[in-house]
């Protein structure tokens, strides 16, 4: 027995965290093959690539982006992505002066 027999079934609460847990595995998945390519780290690119099917909530990608990546990724750089884009924000929601 299906405990949803279709997406319309399922909440919009639980939708939206499917959603948003999704995007978060996405876009950490991305970074980690970027920066695995990159570096020229073949055997990380490779096991990234082959995970890709699992869906770890981006656990496997951080683990690498912080711990194993030829040049690990810092919390201050992470904390430097979210300031771009608060700015970009904040700069296109400004009215133009005329």
């Amino acid at each position: 027995m299906d405990l949803f027999q279709s997406v319309g079934q399922i909440p919009p609460a639980l939708q939206l965290l499917l959603l948003v847990l999704q995007i978060w595995t996405i876009f950490w998945k991305g970074v980690a093959l970027w920066r695995s390519a990159r570096g020229d780290q073949k055997y990380w690119f490779v096991a990234l690539i082959a995970l890709l099917p699992l869906n770890d909530l981006g656990i496997i990608e951080l683990v690498y982006l912080f711990k194993f990546a030829k040049k690990p990724l810092t919390i201050e750089e992470v904390k430097g992505w979210l300031n771009m884009a608060k700015n970009s924000v904040t700069k296109s929601s400004k009215p133009k002066k005329s």
